[in-house]
């Protein structure tokens, strides 16, 4: 998701419009650092898979149409990207009751 954040800043850099590029390129390059963060959590937060898993479907959705959209003109599919930011805003609320949910035992 990094790298991803990386080439489609780069790409939001050398092309004419670069507001779809650029907003794939932020989301991409938020939420990788909060995935790594998640997998270091993983052994003692129970909310983890869940929460990280929302956030890397949720962010792949969300950039992915943005960059179809640059691309082709057109979304992936209706409501795509709203519902790729739905996915993420539900990962970042799991991150967030997790400490109120009982700790993984070990």
């Amino acid at each position: 998701m990094g790298l991803t954040g990386v080439v489609t800043a780069a790409a939001a850099s050398h092309g004419s419009d670069p507001r779809l590029m650029a907003g794939a390129s932020a989301m991409c390059l938020a939420h990788a650092p909060a995935l790594i963060a998640l997998y270091a959590a993983w052994p003692s937060m129970r909310a983890a898979p869940f929460a990280a898993l929302l956030m890397a479907l949720g962010t792949a959705l969300f950039a992915g149409d943005l960059v179809f959209r640059h691309s082709t003109g057109y979304g992936l599919f209706p409501m795509s990207a709203p519902t790729g930011g739905v996915i993420m805003m539900a990962g970042w609320l799991v991150v967030a009751l997790a400490p109120f949910l009982p700790k993984k035992d070990g």
